[in-house]
C-alpha cells in the first residue's frame, strides 16, 4: 500500500469553482496505467495529470495525462496544474523540462506576489487545409451554427500544437454562448476526421480579451470544457498560419488574451504568445495562473 496525494486545481484563474478543474497526483510513481485511468474516472475532471519520475537525464518529470475514459498526449490546463502543485510544494522556479506523449517540452514557473504564473511551451505548431465542405457543412449543423454566423476570414480547419482541435470562427458572442451542440453527431464526426475537439470562438480586434470561446469534445469523454490550452495555443498557430490577425502582430509576434467558459459559469482565461518566423506560427506558448480547490489521499 502506498499513500498518493492528490489535489484538485482550478486553472486559468485565481477563483475557486471557476477556470478548469484538473486533478493532479503529485506522487504517481508505483500507480500501474489502468489506476490512473480508474483514478482519473473517478475524480471526473476532464483531465488529471499524473507527475512520475524521470527515467533519463533528457528531462526533469514525467506527466501523463487521462481523462476519465482514455489517456491523452497533452493537456494545457492540467500542465498548469500539475506544475502550480510542484511550485507550492517545492518552491522551485524556473525552466522544468515535462516528457508528455507530445515530447519533452518547457515549462516556465516564474513567481509574483507570493504567487505562481506557468508558462507552458507547447508541442510543434501545425495548421491543416481547410476540411471540405461536406464535412464542414455537417460540422456546423453538429454545433447549430448557420453558415450566415461564420466569419469569412477563418475557414473551418484542424489546427494543432500537440493535441488537435477543430478552429470554427464565428461573428457572434450570444450566438456562442447559447450552442447547444449535439454531441452524438460530433463524436461520429471525431471518429472520421481524427480530431476530438471543436473549439468555436469569436473575435474582437478592439477590445481585451480578443478571443472568447467555447470547446467541445464528446468523443474524449468531455462534453464540454471550461477553458482549454490546447485549444486556444493552436488557435494562436492557426490565426497566424491564416493571416487573420496580421494587423496584431509585433516583431514576429502574436500575443492575445483569451477569455472562456462563460457558457457554463467557470469563467478563466489565459495569454497565448506566437512566435512567427517567414509568416508562419514557430513556437506557441500559454500563460496562466491556478488555485487549489481541495486536497486529499488515497492509499493504494
Amino acid at each position: 500500500m502506498k499513500t498518493y496525494n492528490i489535489y484538485q486545481v482550478d486553472s486559468f484563474t485565481k477563483n475557486r469553482f471557476c477556470g478548469n478543474p484538473a486533478g493532479v497526483v503529485l506522487n504517481a510513481d508505483g500507480l500501474s496505467e489502468e489506476q490512473m485511468q480508474q483514478i482519473a474516472r473517478e475524480l471526473n475532471n476532464s483531465e488529471t495529470a499524473f507527475i512520475l519520475s524521470p527515467n533519463s537525464s533528457h528531462y526533469d518529470i514525467e506527466v501523463r495525462f487521462f481523462t476519465p475514459t482514455k489517456e491523452v498526449p497533452i493537456c494545457g490546463h492540467a500542465t498548469i496544474a500539475a506544475h502550480y502543485i510542484r511550485a507550492l510544494e517545492t518552491g522551485k522556479i524556473g525552466r522544468v523540462l515535462q516528457k508528455t506523449k507530445a515530447g519533452i517540452l518547457p515549462v516556465d514557473i516564474t513567481q509574483e506576489n507570493d504567487d505562481f504564473n506557468i508558462t507552458m511551451t507547447q508541442g510543434t505548431p501545425q495548421v491543416e487545409k481547410p476540411l471540405d465542405t461536406p464535412t464542414a457543412k455537417r460540422i456546423l449543423e453538429a454545433l447549430g451554427i448557420h453558415l450566415q454566423n461564420m466569419r469569412e476570414d477563418c475557414p473551418i480547419a484542424i489546427a494543432s500544437t500537440g493535441h488537435s482541435k477543430v478552429m470554427i470562427g464565428i461573428k457572434d458572442n450570444q450566438l456562442l454562448n447559447s450552442l447547444k451542440p449535439n454531441l452524438e453527431s460530433l463524436s461520429t464526426l471525431s471518429a472520421e476526421i481524427h480530431c476530438n475537439g471543436y473549439y468555436v470562438f469569436t473575435l474582437d480586434f478592439n477590445t481585451e480579451p480578443l478571443v472568447r470561446g467555447r470547446m467541445f469534445a464528446p468523443a474524449a469523454g468531455v462534453a464540454e470544457d471550461p477553458v482549454t490550452g490546447n485549444a486556444n495555443g493552436a488557435l494562436g498557430a492557426y490565426l497566424v498560419y491564416y493571416r487573420i490577425a496580421k494587423h496584431l502582430e509585433t516583431k514576429n509576434n502574436l500575443s492575445f488574451a483569451i477569455l472562456q467558459g462563460e457558457a457554463i459559469k467557470r469563467m478563466g482565461g489565459m495569454r497565448v504568445n506566437v512566435e512567427i518566423k517567414d509568416k508562419k506560427p514557430t513556437l506557441v506558448q500559454i500563460i496562466g495562473q491556478a488555485v487549489v480547490c481541495f486536497k486529499t489521499e488515497i492509499c493504494i
